[in-house]
């Protein structure tokens, strides 16, 4: 089986030497070729273009910025679904929304190949262990002829469904952990003024119950002051956006969402859009006056489980 991989940035780099490490036949492109180096001396082939690499690859994996990006990646003349023909998987690992993944999903099982939307979660630091979560929506036969790819990129792998369930998913889970990452903050902050240790505050919040995945990691890249969640601001705005978006349609009378958004979008105008994600919390700082720092904490994450194969996640309940 030979593996296409479209993307190199944070994660993508780091999902694609997952394959690598695992000794899996993999081909690699990116709209920068130096981000493919490191990959090309472990053994990778290079992909002049998209339609070359749907060509010679079973599975293609595309891991882009956006949705505009993936749509050209996919599109062009060049591009994947060019070269696409019977029996071939694309999964889409970007972050994206459930209308434009089943747009392209169309388009490629007008070629006889299968589409599959299959985003990770669980932070970049994660993914170089191949311990990150991925969910996965599509057709349930292809996803059991792609579990021993997915169970080598991530430790936990779920079926959602049908295609474009895995990119809602996505989204919601984005979205949660934008809300908590605007709360730590704001709960930081409190505890500072009211004259709380940051160090005691982070361990009090930790073993409570207002403990969250994203209080444990990019809290301590606060309380570092680094923010080094290896998450960029536009990609912030634009994963809590598309939840707002989703909201909307769907008629949901959403009252936190708005204001994430708008937090979140404030953010990206006072430090720009490729500033760590985690540094929507230096607004409060700035308009406090105050610096949310505390020694100990690192400046940037390392998983601290060891790589362990995956498997699929069951769902309680489900009979198929």
């Amino acid at each position: 089986m030979k593996i296409g991989f479209i993307g190199l940035g944070n994660v993508g780099a780091k999902l694609a030497g997952s394959l690598l490490r695992h000794k899996f036949d993999t081909m690699v492109r990116d709209v920068d070729r130096g981000a493919a180096e490191p990959l090309l001396a472990q053994g990778a082939a290079w992909a002049n273009t998209a339609r070359e690499m749907a060509e010679a690859c079973d599975i293609i994996i595309t891991c882009l910025p956006s949705p505009a990006v993936s749509a050209e990646v996919m599109e062009a003349e060049g591009g994947v679904i060019a070269g696409l023909s019977e029996g071939k998987i694309w999964l889409e690992m970007s972050t994206t929304d459930e209308t434009e993944v089943k747009r392209l999903g169309e388009l490629v099982m007008a070629k006889g190949a299968i589409p599959m939307d299959s985003p990770v979660s669980g932070g970049c630091h994660r993914a170089t262990t191949g311990n990150i979560a991925i969910f996965t929506g599509g057709d349930r036969a292809a996803f059991e002829k792609v579990l021993p790819v997915l169970t080598t990129l991530g430790r936990q792998v779920l079926h959602t469904g049908d295609l474009g369930t895995a990119s809602v998913m996505k989204v919601v889970t984005n979205y949660l952990a934008g809300v908590q990452l605007v709360s730590t903050g704001e709960a930081f902050m409190v505890s500072k003024k009211a004259g709380v240790d940051l160090g005691v505050a982070y361990e009090a919040i930790r073993i409570s119950s207002g403990n969250s995945f994203v209080h444990e990691t990019e809290g301590q890249l606060i309380l570092n002051g680094s923010y080094n969640i290896n998450f960029t601001m536009d990609h912030e705005v634009k994963d809590v956006s598309l939840f707002d978006q989703l909201g909307q349609d769907l008629d949901v009378p959403l009252e936190m969402s708005p204001l994430v958004v708008k937090v979140m979008k404030d953010g990206l105008k006072r430090y720009g859009p490729r500033v760590w994600s985690s540094m929507v919390v230096k607004r409060l700082e700035d308009d406090c006056g105050i610096d949310l720092r505390a020694p100990g904490f690192p400046d940037e994450l390392t998983d601290q489980e060891p790589e362990e194969q995956g498997a699929e996640v069951m769902v309680k309940g489900r009979t198929a």
